[in-house]
């Protein structure tokens, strides 16, 4: 039976066919209707062609495999049919889909572009280069797609959800705000809304609302292990013990999602931590990793090999050459280091200094690596940059970054503590930026990092194995940085900024040739919103709580403890 063509698609070809050839035809039947200038009817040939296409048992097979997340079986299939038929948009959008699964936004952005030039009003394709462009940071291009699918498709309840995480990247945090409220007067029944609003809230200090919506969420969906992470990660929030039965139910359900399970055993394990069951918290926690390792792959080798190549190009004298280079702006104040290490504290303080803005976890400065890996291999590829090349990264650095500078004030702090890796580029980019180095106890950070689920960026935090290589590679690479550029970074070790808040407060700011303030000792005054794991715990005073949160599993933590090394024996402090 034939497949009866839209309407105003009429030509001389006659009735387009069905079976295999049905996406083929329909994509000509377009490809005449445009050149004609029916514009309309082209776009609805080229709708039925996606439609076609999206029968085919090899697309159905892949879509089950992007369902299940087995994204090692739905490639190959999505390949396979490309290479047969490269003007397939089903299955070019579903390949930028495995490639957004696994954090090649650039690669998705590419997919999603050629699956829009063939056909322009594919919307769902639309809106995930809105989500690709939203991932790397890009959100006034996000935006301007989400307002095209907007003039398309008016009223849209999942454009509009987009459109709130989009603008809460870009910290207008109070308009994502009123627009997740419209979006719930429209659908109350989506538990995944309930916790994006309740994210936001959580932003901006409204905690006890926060807490509502992520309530919300679990209770349309019990089995919803992000959102009762998102509870448990609140920190200074403790699950009760109904809490713990309905997540103990929820994992004992055999129709629990994988990506369910893990979040729900971190959300579990941080309940039975705070009840004081540390083995059996210990156990859910290494659970919840393993789940998460097996999702996320990583090899700590290619991390100490990637510092062994940037000890070996940035010595002293790879410096020295270059003194001068780069763009001489001032403004930007790096918080490097490991996650947990303070970083969220030391942003609060210097974001409550006149001077100075706290914006985020900026992409900017990974994005330029990754574009410098590609163009002339990262690092050892940098002696080829001219003093120009050089200068206009560094123009392109902060350009990206005003997009998330809203304060006028004068300074702004970046505070993606991934960025201790490109410190070299850093400087050689901005030179008279400011780096200051975010330091804790390695077992506390360790053993801190392994009880936290990274949204994304954090690949060696879910063994603690390659949680302590990852630390002994940055302290490796510190101090050669010490020895290489001495005096560019500043160090704060948590414990001493604990003991001596106002004098360790002082040595910061003089370290940014900045004047002493009394507001930033009371930084939990700040109403600033904070986007990171720390948020309610930086709206606290100065407190020990902590400190030593590894000693009650001391026995279980040799993987991480070996892996240390020396970066374990030569700390400073106790913890």
């Amino acid at each position: 039976m034939a497949t009866s063509p839209p309407s105003g698609a009429e030509s001389s070809e006659g009735d387009v066919p069905s079976g295999i050839d049905a996406p083929k035809a329909w994509r000509r039947r377009a490809r005449l209707l445009r050149e004609r200038g029916d514009t309309q009817g082209g776009r609805a040939a080229e709708l039925r062609a996606i439609e076609a296409s999206t029968g085919d048992p090899l697309l159905q097979s892949a879509a089950m495999a992007l369902v299940e997340n087995r994204l090692s079986a739905a490639e190959p299939l999505l390949r396979s049919r490309l290479k047969e038929d490269p003007f397939d948009v089903a299955a070019i959008r579903m390949l930028a889909e495995v490639a957004g699964r696994i954090g090649r936004y650039r690669d998705a952005e590419a997919l999603l572009r050629r699956a829009l030039e063939l056909a322009p009003a594919f919307a769902p394709a639309r809106a995930n280069l809105a989500t690709a462009l939203h991932r790397q940071g890009r959100t006034t291009e996000a935006l301007a797609e989400l307002d095209r699918l907007e003039a398309d498709m008016p009223g849209s309840t999942a454009h509009a959800n987009l459109r709130a995480a989009v603008l809460s990247r870009a910290g207008a945090f109070e308009e994502a705000i009123l627009l997740y409220e419209d979006v719930l007067a429209r659908a109350q029944a989506h538990p995944k809304i309930w916790m994006s609003y309740g994210h936001a809230l959580k932003t901006v200090g409204r905690q006890d609302e926060s807490i509502a919506a992520y309530r919300r969420a679990v209770a349309l969906m019990p089995s919803f292990g992000e959102a009762w992470w998102s509870l448990a990660n609140l920190k200074t929030v403790r699950l009760g013990r109904d809490d713990v039965a309905a997540m103990q139910a929820a994992l004992d359900a055999l129709s629990t999602s994988a990506d369910d399970r893990f979040h729900l055993n971190f959300a579990l394990a941080k309940a039975l931590d705070d009840q004081g069951a540390h083995a059996e918290s210990f156990d859910h926690y290494a659970q919840a990793n393993r789940l998460r390792r097996e999702l996320l792959p990583y090899s700590a080798a290619v991390t100490t090999g990637l510092v062994d190549s940037l000890i070996a190009t940035f010595t002293p004298q790879f410096f020295a050459e270059r003194e001068g280079h780069g763009c001489p702006a001032s403004d930007p104040i790096f918080i490097v280091g490991l996650p947990r290490s303070g970083s969220t504290l030391i942003e609060q303080i210097l974001a409550t200094h006149s001077e100075i803005e706290g914006t985020a976890e900026l992409p900017d400065m990974p994005q330029l690596v990754a574009e410098l890996g590609k163009r002339c291999g990262y690092p050892e590829g940098l002696g080829l940059l001219s003093s120009e090349e050089l200068r206009d990264l560094g123009l392109r650095y902060l350009e990206g970054a005003a997009t998330q500078r809203r304060d006028g004030k004068p300074r702004f702090v970046d505070k993606l503590p991934n960025n201790w890796q490109h410190i070299g580029l850093i400087r050689l980019i901005v030179p008279n930026a400011r780096i200051i180095d975010a330091r804790r106890h390695p077992l506390d950070c360790g053993w801190s990092n392994f009880r936290q689920h990274f949204a994304r960026g954090q690949a060696f935090s879910y063994d603690l194995s390659d949680i302590g290589a990852y630390y002994a590679d940055y302290v490796r690479w510190m101090a050669h940085l010490d020895q290489a550029m001495p005096g560019a970074v500043h160090r704060v070790y948590h414990e001493a900024l604990l003991d001596d808040p106002e004098g360790q407060v002082r040595s910061l700011l003089a370290a940014l040739d900045l004047p002493f303030e009394d507001a930033c000792l009371r930084f939990h005054e700040n109403p600033r919103a904070v986007r990171t794991a720390s948020s309610e715990q930086v709206r606290r005073p100065l407190n020990r709580d902590g400190v030593g949160q590894w000693r009650p599993v001391a026995d279980r933590l040799g993987p991480l403890k070996v892996a240390l090394g020396t970066a374990l024996t030569d700390y400073p402090y106790p913890g």
